[in-house]
């Protein structure tokens, strides 16, 4: 079966999944989801599972904050649930 030259490792000329393929693959699979939604609701998630800025940083790749918060969009829930947690007043009971 012949790849399309996208589709092969120019320095090993074995098959690999391009980017443009995987993108395809995954949209078909979820329904037409993709994989720049995927990579925002990674982001989002981490946030809201408390991970530090520094953290998000390097998981993402960004270097700048307000790059990185158009990607992190923590929801009000998640950010209630942060703030019942580390209410000082909640702690003293």
């Amino acid at each position: 079966m012949d790849l399309p030259p996208a589709d092969v490792g120019a320095g090993s000329g074995k098959a690999r999944l391009s980017y443009r393929r995987a993108a395809e693959l995954f949209e078909s699979a979820t329904g037409g989801w993709t994989l720049h939604q995927l990579r925002h609701s990674a982001l989002t998630h981490a946030a809201e599972d408390g991970a530090k800025t520094s953290t998000l940083l390097a998981y993402s790749g960004h270097t700048s904050v307000v790059s990185l918060a158009r990607y992190a969009q923590v929801s009000g829930e998640a950010l209630a649930r942060w703030q019942a947690r580390h209410d000082p007043a909640a702690r003293r009971h």
